[in-house]
């Protein structure tokens, strides 16, 4: 059996990782990768909501097939450190869709991680990923787009949002595209602040509690992550595992 290969603060992927936990997992967790592939035309959909006590690793890999179209939509308020990495593989045609929210407050980092790989052409992709955090917590999102030589048409985008309720609180992002071909269009965005207070005084000034305001407005702010969610029971049920996490809150 190969030794395996233990991750380091140079590794651009794992460098706002808290190492003081991972130190704890077992050297072979780094190597367990769930694998995932979905034939030509196929379409699949997940949805996981992540909150256990104790720490959380999830290595993902998945691969499209022609015209595939594969969707990932993940609430991670874990009560501790909790990371999900996604590498997926794209062929011709084929699209994958990226929601996620990281949320909650504590000591705790809680991070998603991507890398969407355009290897033929036509391929599209969207991410939108959302971090709410309070207390001491960190929110973490890289997420890594390459575009081979041969993959024209390609069309891939990242949105990123980072509020923070408190200012121990931390959000890092770092979007990262990697493009060789030349028939593209790619994009990604990023923002970090502190929740509208002038919308929340709007909302106190006809009648809304301070507690009743703040969640509407991280309602309408998250909800983006989960718009791409067709089935209205399932966005629904994403949308309240991360605003039940709000009543930590201070």
């Amino acid at each position: 059996m190969s030794a395996v290969t233990l991750p380091t603060r140079k590794e651009e992927e794992w460098r706002y990782a808290d190492f003081g936990v991972l130190e704890a997992f077992a050297p072979e967790s780094f190597a367990q990768w769930k694998h995932v592939e979905l034939a030509a035309g196929e379409t699949r959909r997940k949805c996981m909501v992540l909150g256990g006590a104790e720490p959380e690793l999830h290595r993902i890999r998945i691969t499209l097939g022609e015209g595939a179209r594969g969707e990932l939509f993940v609430v991670n308020n874990g009560g501790d450190y909790t990371r999900v990495e996604v590498v997926v593989h794209m062929a011709k045609g084929a699209h994958f869709e990226f929601g996620g929210v990281t949320i909650g407050g504590g000591d705790v980092t809680r991070e998603f991680v991507t890398r969407i790989d355009h290897a033929e052409p036509g391929a599209t992709s969207h991410q939108v990923v959302r971090a709410v955090h309070w207390g001491r917590a960190t929110g973490n999102f890289l997420g890594r787009i390459d575009v081979v030589r041969d993959a024209q048409k390609t069309d891939a985008a990242q949105d990123f949002r980072g509020l923070l309720l408190e200012k121990g609180a931390t959000v890092n992002a770092k979007p990262e595209l990697e493009i060789y071909a030349d028939d593209v269009k790619c994009a990604h965005g990023a923002a970090i602040g502190q929740l509208d207070e002038q919308a929340r005084f709007y909302m106190a000034a006809r009648g809304l509690s301070p507690d009743v305001a703040r969640k509407l407005l991280i309602r309408a702010f998250i909800a983006d992550a989960f718009a791409a969610v067709e089935d209205e029971g399932e966005q629904e049920q994403l949308l309240d595992a991360a605003l039940g996490t709000l009543a930590e809150a201070v």
